[in-house]
């Protein structure tokens, strides 16, 4: 793969956008902030277990 290339994709971030979007990487992003705001929003159940 070309050095260029992977450098581009390495700076690469979310954005907003990406839920628009129909590339690869933007649709990986956006499936993977949606994962993480569900389990962010969910909490932790470490806590849970903790205070029983």
């Amino acid at each position: 793969m070309d050095p260029k290339k992977n450098s581009k994709i390495a700076e690469r971030n979310y954005e907003v956008e990406d839920y628009k979007r129909n590339d690869q990487m933007s649709k990986g992003f956006a499936e993977t902030h949606e994962q993480v705001s569900d389990s962010y929003m969910d909490g932790d159940n470490d806590e849970e277990e903790l205070s029983e």
